[in-house]
C-alpha cells in the first residue's frame, strides 16, 4: 500500500491543525493505521493508531485530550486532528499501516510494514 501524507505546516502554539494520509494500492480496510512524528535529533515516535475497522484508538500519553484520529474508508484517509498545539510537537509526522492489531502492536514502530514520507509540523512559541 502507497501512503501520502499531508497538511503539515507552520503554526503558533496554541494553534490546531490536520494532518491527512491517503492510501491506495491495497484494500484500506485491511489496515490499521497510525501517526508517527519524529523530532528534531530524537527517535521516530508513536503518537496515535487506529484498528483496521476503526473500533479502537491509542493515543500517547502526551497526546492524549489534544489529538484525535479517524479514517474515512469510503476516502481511503486518515486523519489526525491536532489542537492546542505545543513547540514541543514540532516534527516530521509519518503515517504508517500495517495489517495487526491490538494497543500493543500497533503502538510499536517494528510492526508497521508501510510508511508515508512524512509532513514537517512546526509550531512556534
Amino acid at each position: 500500500v502507497q501512503l501520502q501524507a499531508s497538511g503539515g505546516g507552520l503554526v503558533q502554539a496554541g494553534e490546531s491543525l490536520k494532518l491527512s494520509c491517503t492510501a491506495s494500492g491495497r484494500p484500506f480496510t485491511l489496515y490499521s493505521m497510525a501517526w508517527f512524528r519524529q523530532g528534531p535529533g530524537k527517535e521516530r515516535d508513536f503518537v496515535s493508531a487506529i484498528e483496521a475497522n476503526g473500533g479502537g484508538t491509542y493515543y500517547a500519553d502526551s497526546m492524549k485530550g489534544r489529538f484525535i484520529i479517524s479514517r474515512d474508508t469510503a476516502k481511503n484517509m486518515v486523519y489526525l486532528h491536532m489542537n492546542s498545539l505545543k513547540p514541543e510537537d514540532t516534527a516530521v509526522y509519518y503515517c504508517a499501516a500495517t495489517k495487526l492489531g491490538g494497543e500493543l502492536l500497533l503502538t510499536s514502530d517494528r510492526y508497521y510494514d508501510y510508511w508515508g514520507q512524512g509532513t514537517l509540523v512546526t509550531v512556534s512559541s
